[in-house]
């Protein structure tokens, strides 16, 4: 499988939402708490894939282009802290229906097309800070993005040089709600 690639599917975030999040974080966390996702990596995962052949990646395409879901808008506004993996996070205390939805059929076509899906319930969030070694003081509430979300895309990650990159291969748009 030497021509598989790493994919996953997610929600995009806005490069102004993206720079925002950065200054946000700089000035909420402390250097050392954990090593920053950079801001072109920040994104929201609906669907992880794994290691993908050229004939499954069609496949996956072709059932996520059958997908028809209206558009929604996501609040983002809760952060936390989950020490086993060492991530700080940031997501949604209300997550719109819509969100869960789409992810569930991304998730349902990638197990019967034959990618492992974690058995935990799908936990929307955007990860901040990877190995958050000790417990991080998480901002207390009043933060708040919106992000409109009008699509969805497939991203490849990468890994070369020592660094991590999510690359967009194709993009599907909602309907307008």
């Amino acid at each position: 499988m030497s021509d598989a690639k790493r994919l996953f599917f997610a929600i995009e975030l806005p490069d102004e939402v993206q720079q925002s999040l950065i200054r946000w974080r700089a000035d909420s966390f402390a250097p050392e708490a954990g090593r920053p996702v950079p801001a072109a990596n920040l994104h929201m995962t609906l669907a992880f894939l794994g290691d993908i052949s050229p004939e499954k990646q069609r496949a996956l395409e072709t059932l996520a282009g059958r997908i028809r879901q209206p558009g929604f808008t996501l609040n983002l506004d809760d952060a936390g802290h989950w020490p086993r993996s060492r991530i700080v996070w940031l997501g949604s205390r209300r997550p719109p229906r819509g969100l869960h939805q789409l992810a569930n059929m991304l998730r349902a076509q990638a197990a019967r097309s034959g990618c492992y899906q974690s058995p935990q319930p799908f936990h929307p969030h955007i990860t901040l800070l990877r190995d958050a070694q000790s417990v991080q003081a998480i901002p207390p509430p009043g933060f708040h993005w919106s992000v409109p979300v009008k699509e969805f895309v497939l991203y490849e990650s990468s890994f070369a040089r020592g660094r991590t990159r999510y690359t967009p291969l194709n993009r599907w748009t909602l309907t307008e709600s």
